[in-house]
C-alpha cells in the first residue's frame, strides 16, 4: 500500500481539507494524527457556551470515529508526533512508531498565549482555545462567581459579554486604553465599553495583572496599578502563537508561523501547512475564510490537479464580532496603520470608514442597523493576498 497524505491536527484546517480532498478523490490513502480526541467541533462557538448553557459535548458536530467513517480516512486520536524526518519523508511518534508519508500537512494551529506574571495560581490559568481546553475547565467556569480575563482583543472581549450575559461577575484586563484597540477606533470602542459596563463588567484598562496568588477564598489578583481584588478562575485571552515547534525541529523556515508560498508549500519538499499555523507573505490569518480557500488551493496542490494555477488569492474578509450587545463587524486594515476615519453616526449604528495616507479606503468598522452597509464597502477594499 501506498504512502498516505498525512496530515497532523484535527482542527478545522484539517478537517475542511480531508472535506475538499475527499470531494474530488475517494482512493487516496489520508491519515490524520491529532494529540486529542479528533471530534469535530466549530471553533468559533467556544465564544458563546457560557450564556447558551453548553457543556463540552454538546458542541461535537461529529465523533472521530463518525468523521474517519464518512470520510473514508485512518485518524489516529491521542496521538503525539514527535519528529520528521524531510529526507525519509517519515515522522516518528511519541512511542517510537515511524511511519512513511507521500505528502505531508502542518495543521498543528496555535496555542493560547499567556503574558509573563508571578504567583502560585500562575499554573491555575485557563485557556479556551479548543473544545478540549474548555473541557478541561467547564466545571471551574460553572462554578466561578467572578472570572477575571486577560486580554480585551477580540476573544477577550466576546467572552466577557458571554460571561456577563451568563450572571459571572467579569473583570476584564488589558494594557491598552480600550477594549479590541487594535481594531477598532474609539468612536466603537467607546459604546462597546459603555455596553459591557452596562452587563456589569469591570474593565481594568491601561493595567495589567503582575500576580497571581492562590488563597483558601480564591485567587487574589494584583494589577500593575497596585490594586488587588479576589477571583474564582482566571482566562487567558491574550492573543495567539502559531506551534511551529515541530516545522522548527525539522528544519523548516519559521518566522511568526511557518513560512509557505501561495501554495501552501513550507521550505522543504512535499511538506505544507495550513491554517492558524502557516505564515502567508508575513501574515498569520487566523480566521474561517482564509483557512477554507487555502483547502481549495492545497487540495489542488496535493492531487496534482491544475497545480498550476492553485495560488492562493484572498480578497478582503468580514469579521463579525460576537457581541449581542453591540453588533459590530469590521474588514481590512482597521488598526494603526490607519492615517484617518470617516465616520458616520446616528441613532441606527455607526459607520466608520478607514483611509490611507493616499486617501484610499482601507477598511471599515460598523455597527447595528449599518452592517447592511459592510458589503458594498467590503467590495472597494484591496486584496488581502
Amino acid at each position: 500500500m501506498s504512502n498516505p497524505i498525512m496530515i497532523i491536527g484535527s482542527g478545522f484546517a484539517a478537517y475542511q481539507l480531508v472535506k475538499t480532498l475527499r470531494r474530488t478523490d475517494t482512493d487516496t490513502p489520508i491519515t490524520v494524527i491529532t494529540a486529542d480526541d479528533g471530534h469535530d467541533y466549530n471553533k468559533p462557538d467556544l465564544s458563546h457556551v457560557f450564556s447558551k448553557n453548553q457543556d463540552a459535548a454538546a458542541l461535537i458536530r461529529q465523533t472521530a470515529e463518525v468523521f474517519a467513517q464518512e470520510n473514508g480516512v485512518t485518524i489516529m486520536t491521542d496521538t503525539r508526533i514527535k519528529a520528521i524526518d524531510s529526507q525519509a519523508q517519515t515522522v516518528t511518534c511519541q512511542n517510537d512508531q515511524v511511519m512513511g508519508y507521500a505528502k505531508l500537512v502542518l495543521a498543528t494551529g496555535a496555542s493560547a498565549f499567556v503574558p509573563p506574571m508571578t504567583g502560585s495560581a500562575v499554573e491555575h490559568i485557563v485557556t479556551l482555545n479548543s473544545r478540549v481546553e474548555f473541557q478541561a475547565a467547564q466545571q471551574e467556569l460553572s462554578q466561578a462567581e467572578h472570572v477575571l480575563i486577560i486580554g480585551a482583543g477580540l476573544i477577550g472581549t466576546e467572552l466577557a459579554m458571554d460571561l456577563a450575559s451568563a450572571g459571572k461577575t467579569v473583570s476584564l484586563v488589558d494594557p491598552c486604553d480600550s477594549v479590541m484597540a487594535t481594531l477598532l477606533p474609539d468612536v466603537v470602542s467607546a459604546p462597546l465599553q459603555k455596553q459591557l459596563r452596562k452587563r456589569g463588567v469591570k474593565l481594568q484598562l491601561s493595567n495589567s495583572v503582575q500576580n497571581l496568588d492562590k488563597t483558601e477564598f480564591g485567587i487574589e489578583v494584583t494589577l500593575e496599578s497596585g490594586e488587588q481584588f479576589l477571583v474564582d478562575s482566571v482566562i487567558s485571552a491574550a492573543g495567539l502563537k502559531p506551534n511551529v515547534q515541530l516545522a522548527q525541529q525539522a528544519g523548516l523556515e519559521v518566522g511568526k508561523g511557518i513560512v509557505v508560498d501561495r501554495q501552501l508549500q513550507t521550505s522543504q519538499p512535499n511538506i505544507y501547512a495550513i491554517g492558524d499555523c502557516a505564515q502567508i507573505e508575513n501574515k498569520v490569518l487566523s480566521y474561517l475564510q482564509p483557512t477554507l480557500l487555502s483547502a481549495n488551493v492545497l487540495a489542488k496542490g496535493l492531487l496534482n490537479a491544475d497545480q498550476e494555477n492553485a495560488a492562493l488569492k484572498l480578497a478582503s474578509m468580514l469579521v463579525k464580532v460576537k457581541t449581542p450587545d453591540l453588533p459590530i463587524q469590521l474588514s481590512g486594515h482597521t488598526g494603526e496603520s490607519v492615517y484617518r476615519w470617516q465616520v458616520e453616526l446616528d441613532g441606527d449604528g455607526i459607520t466608520a470608514k478607514a483611509f490611507n495616507v493616499d486617501d484610499a479606503l482601507v477598511g471599515f468598522v460598523v455597527t447595528q442597523n449599518h452592517m447592511k452597509n459592510a458589503f458594498p464597502m467590503l467590495r472597494e477594499l484591496p486584496a488581502l493576498l
